[in-house]
């Protein structure tokens, strides 16, 4: 007895305004020797490079504890979404990098601060390093424009 399976595909076009890729820059943040962009914007989608909690425009961390680091991370991640036009209330998806899984709590605890109602999607991955030392990097996908 011989079955026959039809599958149906569909293509769903999603009006995006700009199909290619606009840098993102943000003045007075930018650490020298460091290539690459604040952030990408391709159609009303910005995609963030993850920050760390350093003061920005440097390469000194804001603070040796990851409450502090991540606060900063955060006030980073804020700065470039201002730049492009976008808010924190906008990000739809954030990848929090931790080099000790044991900061996870104390990490939350801040990072909920931030996005006290309706949060973005979220992953938290814990690695042997980062940047500069850093303890927390945190990288967001947001909506821009109308």
């Amino acid at each position: 007895m011989w079955r026959l399976l039809l599958v149906t595909l569909s293509v769903v076009t999603i009006p995006v305004g700009r199909a290619y890729p606009q840098v993102v820059q943000v003045p007075g943040m930018s650490v020298p020797g460091l290539p690459f962009s604040h952030a990408v914007r391709v159609g009303n989608v910005l995609y963030l490079s993850g920050q760390l909690g350093n003061v920005p425009g440097t390469r000194q961390l804001a603070d040796t504890g990851i409450a502090g680091q991540t606060r900063q991370a955060l006030e980073n991640v804020k700065a470039v979404l201002a730049a492009a036009g976008s808010t924190l209330e906008r990000v739809a998806k954030c990848t929090v990098f931790l080099t000790d899984i044991r900061d996870y709590a104390a990490m939350n605890a801040v990072y909920a601060s931030y996005f006290p109602k309706d949060p973005p999607a979220r992953s938290t991955v814990a690695g042997s390093g980062l940047a500069l030392g850093a303890r927390v990097e945190i990288e967001c996908i947001a909506v821009v424009g109308s």
